[in-house]
């Protein structure tokens, strides 16, 4: 690498992609942090701490959905004028939760994040984007390998997955984190071996021009980030 800015990598992959092995195997290859998806309240860097494929209990808590649930459960506190926090008041905090690590690592420029908007929040001017997919059947196949399941646990996994992770980017971002519009790099990941994928990677990254954008500030809450807009009406 020739420059910090080549060492800032995003990782966004649907369940049984591989992100859980391909995106903690860059960061120690490149030696940078590795921040995982949003599974811990703290939010914190894990430089070599495993994820999953699998939607984890953290994780499945801090998606929009589980969050708007949560804010009827509430108790009301006592008082005629008070009420829960509203679902916009909810997603402005998780949003402010989960872009502080991502905001700490783009600063630095310098680490490998999976998960969590990352290439929406950052735009393609500032790191270098990755995402992975592939068909379905294969990626019930691989992530069932992946997680040693049965492969009808392993699409029961992926269901839950895809669909509160694909939530997470569309309430929070109005955008679809497939789109390859966000993507400088998209790779079937199905359809060669993990260890490969990580090669392929380091090597585009090698030839990715290095740029000196500044991070993006936070959009405001009712602002959607670059390109968002548009992809919201797909």
């Amino acid at each position: 690498m020739t420059s910090d800015q080549g060492r800032l990598v995003t990782v966004s992959a649907s369940y049984g992609a591989g992100g859980s092995v391909v995106a903690p195997a860059l960061a120690e290859r490149l030696g940078v942090p590795f921040l995982q998806r949003a599974t811990t309240t703290a939010g914190s860097i894990r430089e070599r701490e495993p994820c999953t494929e699998q939607l984890e209990p953290h994780e499945g808590r801090t998606t929009p959905v589980h969050r708007l649930l949560a804010s009827f459960t509430q108790a009301t506190p006592a008082g005629p004028t008070q009420s829960p926090p509203s679902a916009r008041h909810q997603d402005e905090s998780l949003r402010r939760h989960c872009e502080e690590g991502i905001r700490r690592l783009a600063a630095a420029n310098a680490g490998v994040l999976l998960g969590r908007g990352a290439a929406v929040v950052l735009g393609k001017d500032h790191g270098f984007h990755v995402r992975l997919d592939g068909p379905p059947g294969l990626r019930v196949v691989q992530g069932a390998t992946i997680e040693a399941v049965s492969q009808d646990q392993a699409r029961r996994h992926m269901d839950a997955a895809d669909r509160a992770r694909i939530a997470y980017v569309r309430r929070l971002y109005h955008a679809d984190p497939a789109d390859p519009r966000y993507y400088h790099l998209l790779i079937d990941s199905t359809a060669i071996p993990l260890d490969t994928v990580v090669e392929i990677i380091l090597r585009a990254l090698s030839s990715f021009p290095a740029t000196r954008t500044a991070p993006p500030d936070a959009a405001p809450p009712d602002a959607a980030p670059p390109n968002a807009a548009a992809a919201a009406h797909q």
